[in-house]
């Protein structure tokens, strides 16, 4: 047998030949970083099932948006973790609530991070749900949610949001927030859509560090089956012609399919969320020394970056940045 011509393997030959032909290469310009913001004051909790993240308190803020900036990093995302809670989710749209300070602090602090906003009422609410829920019948109320989220919206461009970001999955949202944002002198703000988010079995530690699982039922009424695709291309085409700015993919690793999907059909800059499950399983299999956990980490964001993404929202984003910087 005649040996082939080509042989691909002399463009394997050494790290630096390796380093000139990749495809896909990582940055810390591309990691949008979670961050949990806690009422009270010098709070530095860390949360149990994600070692490493830790539900900070307002006036710790400032620290860890200095660290992720000197890293390279571009952008965090808030969510809130209130002190009261009700049935309608009223501190998400307080004007003084706990994500409305922690956005006046980053951006006092940090002018030119790019502050994005989760705009969801489930860390909020009593019962853990995204939307109103009918008291007789236990519905989860889709129009009646609507005008919640404009007004958790609108407080958070008036404390300095760049990007706000609907996470709910009611229909109509975006172009709900956007209207109301637009009326109201932010036209400048942009929207951020978790346009295809799945009934996924990977939110786990992120609820136990909000304290959000819904206390009946699930969310399986709002939330994408996981067994869909086409769907995720009819609600990506929704949020886009109701004028988001980004469509983002949640979860990312179970749905690299759906992210090279949505990428090979649309030209919106493309998110993805590596969630709190993906990261707590790499962390628990490192931490036994299954795994490489480094190497695994690094891994799993090339192929979420790979598969389509332009950013990544990760819990991984200093500890990668870090390695990426040497």
């Amino acid at each position: 047998m005649e040996f082939p011509q080509y042989r691909p393997r002399r463009l394997r030959a050494s790290a630096n030949i390796r380093r000139m032909v990749r495809e896909t290469r990582l940055s810390p310009d591309m990691f949008i970083y979670p961050l949990f913001v806690n009422y009270g004051k010098g709070v530095k909790d860390e949360i149990g099932s994600m070692p490493g993240n830790f539900r900070l308190s307002v006036d710790n803020l400032a620290a860890e948006a200095k660290v992720a900036q000197s890293l390279g990093i571009q952008g965090v995302i808030l969510f809130g973790i209130p002190e009261r809670k009700d049935e309608m989710g009223s501190e998400a749209y307080n004007p003084d609530g706990i994500v409305q300070r922690a956005v006046k602090e980053i951006k006092n602090a940090v002018p030119e991070m790019v502050v994005i906003t989760d705009v969801c009422i489930d860390e909020y609410t009593t019962h853990g749900h995204c939307g109103v829920v009918d008291e007789k019948s236990g519905e989860i109320l889709n129009d009646p949610t609507l005008d919640l989220l404009a007004k958790m919206a609108l407080t958070h461009a008036d404390c300095g949001a760049d990007i706000v970001a609907p996470s709910d999955m009611m229909d109509g949202r975006i172009g709900s927030v956007r209207e109301a944002l637009d009326e109201n002198g932010y036209g400048s703000v942009a929207i951020m859509s978790y346009a295809a988010k799945y009934a996924s079995g990977y939110y786990g530690p992120f609820r136990e560090a909000c304290d959000s699982s819904p206390q009946f039922g699930d969310r399986s009424t709002y939330q994408m089956d996981p067994a869909n695709a086409r769907e995720a291309i009819r609600e990506v085409t929704q949020d886009v012609m109701e004028n988001a700015d980004i469509i983002m993919v949640k979860p990312a690793l179970p749905y690299l399919d759906i992210i090279r999907m949505i990428r090979d059909r649309f030209d919106h800059p493309l998110a993805a969320y590596n969630v709190s499950g993906e990261y707590a399983m790499i962390e628990a299999a490192g931490r036994n020394g299954w795994i490489d956990r480094d190497r695994v980490m690094l891994e799993t964001l090339l192929s979420i970056h790979r598969a389509g993404a332009d950013m990544i929202l990760t819990y991984f984003a200093k500890d990668a940045a870090r390695l990426l910087n040497g």
